[in-house]
């Protein structure tokens, strides 16, 4: 089974941003159906609920609310090939520009 994590750091402030809502989701053809959803801790983490499994090649995406004027919404679209490992996408996040990646 595979399990999911997020961590969202404001690379403007140089450190972790709190309280930021993260919904989980995946789409099946016509539907998208809500895995999870919760608020990032003081360290900026999120991780979703073991029953909140991914889908080999379904697409998932996660939304973070940002709150930005520029960006108030960051959606960030994936499609995990297997569900043996753990999955990791962190938001780096500034006024003007983010980027993510797949960690570990």
């Amino acid at each position: 089974m595979s399990t999911f994590s997020t961590h969202v750091l404001d690379a403007a402030a140089g450190r972790p941003a709190a309280g930021v809502p993260v919904t989980l989701t995946r789409a099946d053809r016509d539907t998208v159906t809500v895995l999870a959803s919760g608020v990032t801790d003081t360290d900026g983490r999120w991780r979703a609920p073991e029953d909140a499994a991914l889908t080999a090649g379904a697409l998932h995406r996660i939304t973070f609310e940002t709150g930005s004027d520029f960006f108030p919404e960051v959606a960030i679209a994936f499609r995990p090939a297997a569900t043996d490992r753990h999955h990791h996408v962190p938001l780096l996040l500034s006024p003007y520009a983010y980027s993510t990646y797949l960690g570990s």
